[in-house]
């Protein structure tokens, strides 16, 4: 018996290790770099709570780099989540080839946050690429989509938005464990499609709701190859997103302990975004043999 607990253990052990290593320590070592100045040539020297009341009251790039991201989170977030329910229902029909279909469709995840398609959507919104052409080819005047900053965040968010595969896998597993029961019956009332999706189809998938739209939530605070390869934050930094200003100060700048600050402060706002999706999960998420004590 004891031999196999100590089996257990030992498989359980390189798991172990890396949390400690490689979540839990940077973790640690993040909040107190954050507590000091630090260049990477001088010694790091303990200031503590400087960095966090200088970028409260005295850094406005940091005010605006902050309204990007949550404008950015705002659009991208429903955007991707929406787009991948409703993919996700029309690929949830039995068709001949609805396989591959599938497949295809899950592609632009694979691919999407990679640095070789961010250069190629740049070159698809430029100035003489693509969607211009189209434009103009419809008699339309083509658009200054990354050199003008009310459509430069455009770009960023359609790709976002178009790496919704996962979400979409997520969502077609959880309609096809709808009863189709559900749906005779209410073809038998006369009720329509519409009818039958917004009463039987999303209040059965709302967890599945929920948990898409917290992921697709960090995973949009996370954002970085996109602003920095298409429009590297500009113009005017109206793409210029919170993980932007964290690389820039650490790496650019080389001021690793404000680079820290604001990455707390990111993940700081994450969690708090997060807990307040929880709690109001409870007046619109329906779990299966869930009374309702609301």
């Amino acid at each position: 018996m004891y031999e196999n607990k100590r089996l257990g253990f030992m498989f359980a052990l390189p798991f172990v290790l890396g949390i400690l290593f490689f979540k839990l320590f940077p973790f640690i070592a993040s909040f107190a770099l954050s507590l000091t100045q630090y260049d990477l040539i001088d010694p790091p020297q303990y200031v503590g709570l400087e960095n966090y009341r200088e970028l409260a009251q005295n850094d406005p790039l940091f005010q605006q780099s902050l309204g990007v991201t949550l404008w950015f989170v705002a659009l991208a977030v429903p955007l991707r989540v929406g787009f991948a329910l409703l993919v996700a229902h029309v690929l949830n029909f039995k068709m001949r080839g609805i396989n591959f279909f599938r497949a295809a469709f899950y592609i632009p995840s694979i691919l999407g946050g990679s640095i070789a398609v961010a250069v190629l959507w740049r070159f698809i919104f430029a100035k003489h690429g693509l969607v211009n052409i189209a434009l103009i080819k419809l008699g339309f005047e083509p658009v200054p989509w990354l050199a003008d900053e009310h459509y430069s965040m455009l770009t960023i968010v359609l790709l976002f938005t178009w790496q919704f595969g996962s979400s979409m896998v997520i969502f077609l597993a959880a309609l096809q464990n709808v009863p189709t029961s559900l749906y005779e019956a209410a073809e038998c009332d006369g009720a329509s499609k519409t009818v039958q999706f917004w009463h039987i189809t999303v209040p059965l998938i709302t967890p599945v709701i929920f948990f898409n739209m917290i992921m697709q939530m960090v995973h949009a605070f996370q954002e970085f190859n996109g602003p920095y390869m298409i429009t590297e934050g500009g113009p005017l930094n109206s793409t210029y997103v919170l993980t932007l200003y964290i690389y820039d100060q650490s790496f650019k700048y080389f001021n690793l302990g404000y680079g820290a600050a604001l990455s707390w402060v990111l993940f700081a706002l994450v969690g708090a975004l997060a807990l307040i999706s929880f709690w109001s999960s409870r007046y619109w998420v329906f779990y299966a043999g869930e009374k309702d004590n609301k």
